[in-house]
């Protein structure tokens, strides 16, 4: 089987006495639209902080593009392709949008050891951060302060942050927390622009916009996963519906 963009094996966490992530095997193919739900308390996050390397953890692997990198840290994991944002951004609020891009485009050449002036103001550094404004519809709003922004648009800059890396595999994390539903539908429209080669993993909430965007659907439940499939199957699934989904659901 070819090796898959991420994947863990009998992945576990344990705090203490309790059992945050119990042997979950999970697999996301290269250019994958894939999601991650489930209620609160499931271990979404925790599972997510493991995949990242921001906590260690207690047994099972994590593979990126075969190579296993559970024990490396996370900028270690960001050069081997694996990219994130966050449920709440982390953004340089009081700088331009252009030079919070810049940054990330700047750390990922490694020109960022070298600097003596703002990363915005080196040239194929601003190039490559103007094209990635572009292409998420944020060219207009590069000179703009971060705190400035509508929070729909800040999430956006958070995205275009991330694709300076060029990530491989890229973890969005909530990416519609806090926008307000009318934002939701432009964070939708980004994710389907974004490049068919990236592996995109959604840890989402927003049911309206987890079944519209993604392929495949990975249900979590107390650390464990409930149950995988496309949209359409989760939507019909009783167990689904009982811990989280509510009849109220796709069908």
């Amino acid at each position: 089987m070819p090796a898959s963009a991420l994947e863990t094996r009998q992945l576990c966490k344990s705090f203490g006495a309790l059992t945050v992530a119990d042997r979950i095997d999970f697999r996301l193919e290269p250019g994958a639209r894939h999601a991650l739900i489930g209620p609160n308390g499931a271990g979404k996050t925790t599972f997510v902080n493991m995949l990242t390397g921001a906590i260690p953890p207690s047994s099972g692997e994590i593979l990126l593009a075969g190579e296993d990198v559970s024990r490396i840290n996370q900028s270690a994991r960001v050069r081997r392709g694996l990219g994130r944002t966050f449920q709440v951004t982390t953004l340089f609020r009081s700088l331009p949008v252009l030079d919070n891009v810049a940054l990330a485009v700047a750390e990922r050449s490694g020109a960022a050891l070298r600097m003596w002036k703002p990363a915005s103001r080196h040239e194929e550094i601003k190039d490559e951060a103007t094209r990635l404004l572009q292409t998420l519809g944020l060219a207009d709003d590069a000179r703009t302060r971060v705190q400035d922004l509508p929070y729909g648009r800040q999430r956006l800059v958070e995205i275009a942050i991330a694709l300076g890396l060029r990530p491989k595999v890229l973890l969005l994390d909530e990416p519609a927390a806090g926008v307000p539903s009318q934002d939701s539908q432009l964070i939708l429209e980004t994710l389907r622009t974004l490049p068919s080669d990236i592996a995109i993993l959604i840890i989402e909430h927003d049911m309206d916009l987890v079944f519209r965007f993604a392929q495949k659907i990975t249900v979590l439940v107390q650390g464990q996963i409930l149950v995988e499939g496309t949209p359409e199957a989760i939507a019909k699934d009783q167990r689904v519906r009982d811990v989280y989904l509510g009849e109220a659901t796709h069908a």
